[in-house]
């Protein structure tokens, strides 16, 4: 484990559980600013079960037993006991490595051989209660490759909670969680203006989002002012009855490398490289 502390709040790593963050937390109170990780959880060594992590080289789901690269089609197989399908690429099932660390910043990386070479770089850095991660890849494989990129934070869910974020459409899905068509956003999916989570299961991806979004928690007495670039799409995930949810932003919508246009990825040659940024600002309420 690692950790940052600035004057507000501390910040709890495990580069070896995927580069995962466990645990960002007020100093004064301990209260929890993403779903907090106990002893149990993390035992577990899944990043799944913790704050958050790096989606790389691509974010949720793809079809199909594989894509076509630019050099010919790329087999994947499934690679998670809960799903049947890949799902969140490769870097957040692999050990990643210190490469630098100073009083408010550290650095992970990690290179990867699956499904084709890889460098990621994750660069965390806290001040002034602002957690901000840059996460950046850069393709190693001497062929040219499709990339995606995404972050998985797992934040407190409450009666209260309220989100903001703008988007302009959203992907409706299948049985299977992959997308079928753009919509116009529902009603109770719309979230232009601050509001409560809805009360139905979403797993959904929003379109032209502006990179903005706002969190409050009444209860928690805080709010987290997000921002985020590289990523002109978020993921929503609202599981009923559970105490999380997930807003993830991510360069791509579900199963882009089916999708006409491969909307978000990057073809990266070797060498070549892109990135993703989201700080979450705290503030108490």
């Amino acid at each position: 484990m690692i950790e940052l502390e600035d004057h507000l709040t501390r910040l709890t790593l495990s580069p070896a559980v995927g580069g995962s963050l466990v645990n960002w937390t007020v100093r004064a109170t301990g209260q929890p600013l993403l779903r907090h990780s106990d002893e149990h959880a993390i035992h577990t060594g899944l990043p799944g079960k913790l704050g958050c992590y790096p989606l790389a080289p691509w974010s949720n789901r793809i079809a199909e037993g594989g894509f076509d690269n630019p050099e010919g089609w790329l087999a994947l197989t499934p690679n998670s006991l809960t799903e049947p399908l890949p799902i969140h690429g490769s870097a957040w099932q692999q050990a990643w490595q210190v490469v630098s660390r100073t009083a408010d910043e550290v650095v992970l990386a990690v290179v990867c051989q699956t499904p084709f070479a890889y460098r990621a770089e994750q660069r965390f850095r806290l001040r002034d209660g602002e957690l901000s991660i840059a996460l950046r890849v850069t393709h190693l494989a001497a062929q040219p490759a499709w990339h995606g990129l995404g972050l998985h934070p797992y934040l407190p869910r409450r009666p209260g909670t309220r989100l903001q974020a703008k988007a302009s459409q959203v992907w409706m899905s299948d049985a299977s969680k992959l997308p079928t068509a753009l919509a116009q956003i529902p009603e109770a999916w719309d979230f232009r203006q601050l509001k409560g989570l809805p009360e139905e299961p979403v797993d959904n991806g929003f379109c032209q989002w502006d990179g903005h979004c706002r969190i409050e928690q009444p209860e928690l007495g805080y709010a987290l002012e997000c921002q985020a670039t590289g990523a002109d799409y978020f993921l929503l995930y609202c599981p009923p009855g559970l105490e999380f949810f997930c807003i993830e932003p991510v360069s791509h919508p579900v199963n882009a490398h089916h999708l006409p246009g491969r909307p978000g990825l990057k073809r990266l040659e070797q060498h070549q490289s892109t990135h993703l940024d989201f700080t979450l600002k705290y503030t108490p309420l």
